[in-house]
Formats: C-alpha cells, structure tokens, sequence
C-alpha cells in the first residue's frame, strides 16, 4: 500500500477550476466583468508560465467570498459544479484513482486551488483527502484571506510534510501526478512521479528524467 497524490487542475480534470470559476463569477454578473475577466486571464497565463505571484492572486481570487454571504456562495458553487465541473470530469481519471484503490492505497489530491471551489469536485471522484489552499472563515463569513501557506509549488510539499507527520503514511513507494511545472517541487520528492497531459516546462523535464507521461483526456 502507497500513498497515491493527485493534482487536480488540468490533471483529473480537462480544465482549470480555480480560472472557470473567476469566469463563472463574470457569467453570472456576480463580479466585474471588465475587469474580473482580464485579470483572471492574466493570473492563468501567469499560472501556466510558472511566474505567478500567488499572494497577489489570492487577494483578487478570494474577495468575492469575502463579499458574499456564505449561503449565497454555496448556491453558486452547487451550480458552478453542474455546469462548469461535471462536465470536464474525466474516465480515464477515475480509473486511474479506481486502479490506485483497488491496490488499498491512501488517496490524495493536493491542489493550489482554494478548498471552497475544490473540496466538492474531489468528492466526485471518490476522494476523501484532500490538502488545498484554505480561505479563512470567521464569525460565518470568508475574510478574503488565507490560514497558512498557499498550497502552492513548495507550499504543496509544506502542506503534505505537515500532513505526514499526523499520519502513518509514508512517502515510501509514494506516486505523484501532475500536469504542471508549478509541481515540480512535490514531483521530485515522491518515488514514483507522473506527468499527466504536462505543460512544456514539465515534458521536457519528465522526457529528461525519464519520468513516464501519460494522458487522462480521453473518455472513451
């Protein structure tokens, strides 16, 4: 048994859930659209160039929770997930995770993205553990701010650390898969990476190292 750890964005999913709910948000009319709309596409390209400031987007990213009453981000989430999420889930995905069960290993996603838009979607695939960045939720409201270190290229590796030390699991024979360079930090840490439907900076590095690369994208 193994401690089997997923990436979410671009991985188990054929898309970004972090940047289609910014553009939810700007569908729906709940933010600005002239604005909301650009910025959200720049912290993605950023995201995807490996350049990001991840403070800087958590301040944009999170202050509509901050705005909006907790029952009112919920109804909008429970829609965001029907139209946006359901979707871009993919088979090969859930066999992949099936595969990993089957063998009674400990499954994990570890994502960058914030736990309110994350912890459904994993949830949908069967996954109980999961370690994201974590809006701060006080007197029954989001703050707009974050508890802890972002959950993000060497904050995923502070997280899973944290994690490990009140568990029994181990990173022995540990599997970690990733679309993304941003994760290159946790990549190198397990024994067993994957690069799933890797950006460029990634496959060249896993082509390098000889790290396998696969693809989860078709639901055949």
């Amino acid at each position: 048994m193994s401690l089997a750890i997923f990436d979410l964005d671009n991985t188990l999913i054929a898309d970004d859930s972090d940047y289609l709910w910014g553009q939810f948000l700007v569908n729906e009319g709940i933010v600005d659209k002239a604005y909301y709309e650009d910025a959200n596409a720049q912290f993605y390209e950023d995201y995807k160039q490996g350049t990001l400031d991840i403070n800087e987007f958590l301040q944009f990213s999170l202050k509509p929770l901050a705005d909006n009453t907790p029952d009112k981000l919920y109804e909008w989430r429970d829609q965001f997930i029907e139209t946006s999420i359901k979707p871009i889930l993919l088979k090969p995905a859930q066999q992949l995770i099936n595969k990993h069960k089957e063998r009674g290993d400990t499954l994990m996603v570890i994502t960058a993205t914030n736990r309110f838009v994350t912890e459904p979607i994993v949830k949908l695939y069967g996954i109980e553990l999961l370690l994201a960045t974590t809006p701060e939720f006080i007197d029954g409201r989001y703050t707009g701010n974050v508890i802890g270190v972002p959950c993000f290229q060497e904050g995923k590796v502070i997280h899973l650390e944290g994690w490990l030390k009140q568990s029994t699991e181990t990173l022995a024979n540990s599997w970690f898969y990733s679309d993304s360079n941003n994760d290159l930090p946790l990549l190198t840490r397990v024994d067993n990476p994957v690069a799933v439907d890797p950006d460029e900076k990634l496959r060249v590095h896993a082509t390098n190292t000889g790290w396998p690369i696969i693809s989860l994208r078709s639901n055949d």
